[in-house]
Order: C-alpha cells, then structure tokens, then sequence
C-alpha cells in the first residue's frame, strides 16, 4: 500500500518532509502529491519542493495514509481543494488511515467532520476551529485516535511521522527507526 502526502503552496517544509523521510526509512511506500497543476510547490518559508506527482495524475485506490501537513496558507490552500476534500472523507469512512499537523487537523480535517467525537490536537491558536469540528482538543504534541493521527506542529514533526509508522508497522519498526536517527527513550522527548 502507498501513503500520499498532499502539498499545497504554503506548506509547513519541516512538517512534510520530515515525514517523508522518516516513513521512506522504515520501508514504507510514500508519494508526494501536488494540489497544483505543477509539480514545483513553495513552501510557507519559500523553498520550493518538487512533488512526485500532482493529484490528478494520482491513483489513491490503494491508499494507506492520507497525509495533510500544516502550514499557513498551506492548509488553507488544502481545504479549498473539493478534490481532495472529496477524497479524505471517502478514504476515512471505509475506514482509512487519515493523518494531519499544526494547523491542518483544524483547518483541513475539522471541517469535513473527520474529526467528530474524535481526540485530536492542533497548533495553538486553532483550538476553536477543532471543536467546532466535534473534536476534543487535547494539549498534547501527538494524538492516536482510532484511524486518525493528529499533532500541533513542526517540532513535533519526527514525533508525528515516527506514530505514523508505528501505527502501520508497529512500535518496534518505529523505535528502530528513531534509533537510527539517535532519538531515544528517557534522553529526549519520545513519544511512544
């Protein structure tokens, strides 16, 4: 199965390819897909990331992970995006793995109801927009929530990314990876 990580003009760099990354090193199947009609997306702090694909050149049958990161326009940019819109509340309800950071659970996620009844955390300041979703915000960096995955930012983007693959290859093939990027138990913050 392939995760797809969506990228829109505005994007948290940190938060998406930080991700990447991580789930690329615990062997998982991974794509970066542009909102845009070209590939070449900027970044909130203008840097620009080619995408592998852009959306409507994208096959999501087989998805896994449905990945939004956050950023400011970024997750704007993703919520005004039908298609995607469309596709996160299709893959949620059979159930798939639906995963969003900083601002994206609130701005993105939220208000497709993804999140209702749900645990869920955001970037500060964006709490309002969660719980108008139906979700019950919790001040925590890292939220596992039945299929869903929720963090409030970037420096908890190896956090996020490292549930990710916990959740799909379970905690032993996360904390291998977190050991290989000198992230270990008692010595930083750790997550699971």
């Amino acid at each position: 199965m392939t995760s797809f990580i969506f990228l829109a003009d505005g994007f948290e760099e940190v938060e998406a390819l930080t991700v990447v990354d991580v789930m690329r090193r615990a062997g998982m199947a991974v794509r970066t897909v542009s909102i845009t009609n070209e590939k070449k997306v900027k970044g909130a702090h203008g840097i620009p990331v080619e995408a592998d694909l852009v959306f409507h050149d994208a096959d999501f049958a087989d998805a896994e992970w449905l990945i939004c990161p956050g950023g400011m326009p970024g997750s704007e940019n993703l919520h005004k995006f039908d298609a995607l819109s469309d596709l996160l509340k299709v893959h949620h309800m059979h159930p798939g793995k639906v995963a969003a950071i900083c601002a994206a659970p609130a701005v993105v996620l939220a208000p497709l109801g993804l999140l209702h009844d749900l645990n869920a955390t955001c970037y500060p300041g964006f709490e309002e927009a969660l719980e108008a979703g139906g979700a019950h915000y919790k001040d925590e960096r890292v939220v596992v929530t039945e299929n869903v995955i929720t963090a409030n930012g970037p420096s908890s983007a190896l956090l996020f990314a490292l549930a990710i693959v916990s959740a799909s290859l379970g905690d032993a093939a996360a904390r291998e990876v977190a050991a290989g990027m000198l992230l270990y138990p008692g010595k930083t913050p750790y997550y699971f």
